[in-house]
Formats: C-alpha cells, structure tokens, sequence
C-alpha cells in the first residue's frame, strides 16, 4: 500500500553515472538532465557549494580551500559521501518541477561492466542514502546496446563499444545476456591526459584539462582524415560536449604557461601531432576490441561481420575512431545515433518496461543485507 503510494507520488528515473558526465531519465518524460560529474567543496567547512554544470565552471579556478572535483574515477566511486550528495541532488532535481519534498523514486543506475562486488555495493548504498527506495544496477555496454536499439533478446552476435570518460567497455550481447566483454579504463580522459603530456613533452608547455578537451574535440582524430569530407558534425558535436572551441580545424592555438620561462605562450597545433599523442590509448582500445573479437563464439562472429560494431559514448565521436576500428579488425564499424545518450536511453527503456526486461539487470541479491 505504502509503496503504491510512494510510486505515484515519486518518478522513477534512469541515471548515467558517469566519470566526466551524469544523465538523468525520467519515466514517461525521458532525458531532463545532462550535467558534468563534478562537485565544488570548501574544504574548511566541508560544505557543497555547486554540483554539476556551475561546479565545472570553477575547476581550476578556485582558492585553495575550495576544490572541484570529480566523485567518480574509472567508472567508480571514489568518494563516497560527495557522490551521495550529487544523486541526492540529481533525483531532487528531476522531481523540481512536480515539487514533491523528500521524493522516493526506484531508481537504475548503469556502471561499468566487470566492477567488484564492494564497488557495486558503494552505488546501491549512495543511491539509498540519496532517497531511492529501490536501486537496480544494469552494466554500461548492455544499456548502451539496448539505447542503440539492437536485438538484444535475439539469438544473434551484437558487439558494442562503449567509450566514456573513465572507462571504455566492449561487449558481445546475445539472448539478453553478455557472452563476452572487456573494461578497460582507458577512454576519453585519459585521451586529455595525453594531449596535456604531449604539450609538455614536445612544447615545454602547461596546459589544463579543459584546454586539453576542446584540443581534442577541435582537431584530434584517430585516422587521417580528408576534412572536406569530415565536417559534418562540428556543431553538434562541440556544442552536446560543451566545448569552447568554434568549429572544426586542421590546426588550432594551444595556450599554456611556458615550464622554462613561466610566462603565457601559445603554439599551433595540427591533427597529425594530436593524432600522435593520441596513438598509443587508441592502440590499446583497438587491442581490446580485437581480443574481444578473438574470445567471441563463431556462431555469433559470423552475425556480427554482417550486423557490425557499433559505437557509443562521447568518445566515439573522435573523428576516424570508426574508420579505424573497421580497418584494424576488418568488420563494418559505425557510431549509433546519439552515442553522448545511449546508455541512459537504454536504462530508460528497460525503467519503462521493467517487468519485462528484469534479466538484462544486475543480479544485487547477494549485495542485500538478508531481513
């Protein structure tokens, strides 16, 4: 009785808990949030002073006593009462406009595929403690295949890449279940991280994360690209990544503080060198994505040489990432529509039928302290 209650008064909602990211769904209503995972905290007081879009503005540029910082490393908690305050905050804010205090939602919350049982447990716990009533946990590369609308549920091969921020997760998917995957936390911030050992490297160059992003998104590439041909999607893409870069280049300004002299200097940078200091993390994706192929049953092989790899995650949308996942393992690869929301859409979809779609979840039973 009780609970009915509470499910009429409270909105059910999906969440992508991402590591540089975080989506929220609402049952019936679809996405309503889209924010980065990062929380401002004066370390003085131990008080939260922005969560999400505000507390990214001040990264880098805050006194000592304030820090902003990312709850989630790799996919995972790594500071567990941050993190419960940034779900309390996303599920308050989901129910703002029905102005419902203290809601009560059932809530399901993608994590990486192959994360430990404590690690799973520190997810369920957050969201608890964040007022979900019931949490449901389903893995990153099954809700980003069920978002890219493939045949899950069929007896047939579908392989997805999911690229984030933390983690990259790779998966073949058949009858509902993964037969075969690989996490590897290697994705889109370690991608800025080579961009800013690249500047120091080659430049004697500081750069921060931010300027080290909109260098990627402006001019990196995984593939030579003929950008006559390639300028498809800058718009889009920089504006859903919240870049500030203009548009699409061959050559962008890359400004830092000089290491030797101290002072303010500003290079040029092209896409073959970016696409150098990129290399070696793109080279070890491929390598995952390969040994995936390698571990996958022939049966299903052969369904996926015909259905192809498909892309998801902000990641994916590195430019020529696609033509060179095709060319290293001579499978028709290609980017699903909208891959920034894949997973969250996918944990959307089974919220809305989750009677019918209980299997695709992660079995919390053992994480549940026995009544």
């Amino acid at each position: 009785m009780f609970s009915k209650l509470l499910s009429r008064i409270s909105e059910d909602i999906a969440i992508d808990l991402g590591t540089a990211n975080s989506l929220v769904y609402v049952r019936g209503r679809g996405i309503v949030i889209t924010e980065p995972s990062v929380v401002a905290v004066n370390q003085k007081t131990g008080q939260i002073l922005a969560i999400g879009e505000e507390a990214k503005k001040m990264v880098g540029r805050t006194p000592a006593h304030i820090v902003a910082t990312r709850p989630l490393v790799s996919g995972v908690i790594s500071d567990f009462d941050v993190t419960e305050q940034m779900l309390k905050y996303f599920i308050e804010k989901a129910h703002k406009k029905r102005f419902i205090i203290g809601p009560r939602p059932r809530v399901i919350i993608g994590i990486p595929f192959g994360v430990t049982e404590v690690e799973k447990k520190a997810v369920q716990d957050a969201a608890k403690n964040a007022g979900a009533r019931a949490v449901y946990l389903i893995e990153q590369p099954m809700a980003a295949a069920i978002g890219a609308k493939l045949a899950i549920q069929d007896p047939g091969g579908n392989f997805i890449v999911d690229i984030g921020g933390g983690t990259s997760e790779v998966a073949v998917i058949s009858l509902g279940g993964i037969v075969t995957a690989k996490s590897l936390r290697i994705a889109g911030d370690r991608l800025n991280e080579d961009i800013i050992q690249f500047a120091q490297n080659e430049y004697n160059l500081l750069v921060g994360e931010r300027t080290a992003e909109d260098i990627k998104i402006g001019v990196g590439s995984a593939y030579p690209i003929n950008y006559a041909k390639n300028l498809k999607r800058p718009e889009k893409l920089l504006k859903k990544q919240g870049s500030d870069v203009a548009d699409l280049a061959s050559e962008l300004p890359l400004r830092g503080r000089n290491l030797i002299t101290g002072l303010p200097e500003e290079i040029m940078v092209s896409e073959e060198s970016i696409r150098r200091a990129l290399d070696k993390s793109l080279k070890q994706i491929v390598r995952a994505i390969k040994i995936t192929v390698e571990e996958t049953p022939p049966e299903l092989l052969s369904d996926i040489m015909v259905r192809g790899i498909h892309l998801a995650g902000g990641g994916s949308l590195l430019r020529g990432l696609d033509v060179l996942i095709q060319k290293e393992t001579k499978i028709p690869t290609k980017i699903v529509d909208d891959p920034l929301t894949a997973v969250v859409r996918g944990a959307g979809l089974v919220l809305e039928d989750l009677d019918e779609l209980q299997e695709v979840l992660v079995d919390t039973t053992e994480l549940s302290p026995p009544r």
